[in-house]
């Protein structure tokens, strides 16, 4: 199961965020009492808002899109948070399920 719906005009992922990492990095679908979530670590500290930020600009360049079109919508004080990215939802849903799929040989 993937950690994102489609809804209206865009697409809503949950993702789990670990701040104060050694690295900026997206990795792997994670379970989560919420659900599968994308797990993601920033460098940014959880403070003033610094690793959301951080949350929204790595998202965005990993799925390509511009930052302006990645919001967070949920779980601003939590690990657990939902980001919004508004867009063609089809489109959207398919760059977030190809990040996952298999590599095939």
């Amino acid at each position: 199961m993937l950690p994102f719906r489609v809804a209206g005009g865009c697409v809503i992922v949950r993702v789990r965020l670990t701040p104060k990492s050694s690295l900026d990095a997206v990795g792997e679908i994670t379970p989560t009492a919420d659900g599968p979530a994308i797990s993601m670590r920033v460098r940014a500290l959880p403070s003033d808002g610094e690793a959301n930020a951080a949350v929204i600009r790595l998202f965005a360049g990993w799925i390509g899109v511009a930052q302006r079109d990645v919001r967070l919508t949920a779980g601003a004080k939590g690990r657990i948070k939902s980001l919004t990215i508004d867009g063609d939802p089809v489109r959207l849903a398919e760059l977030i399920a190809q990040k996952f799929k298999p590599a095939t040989a």
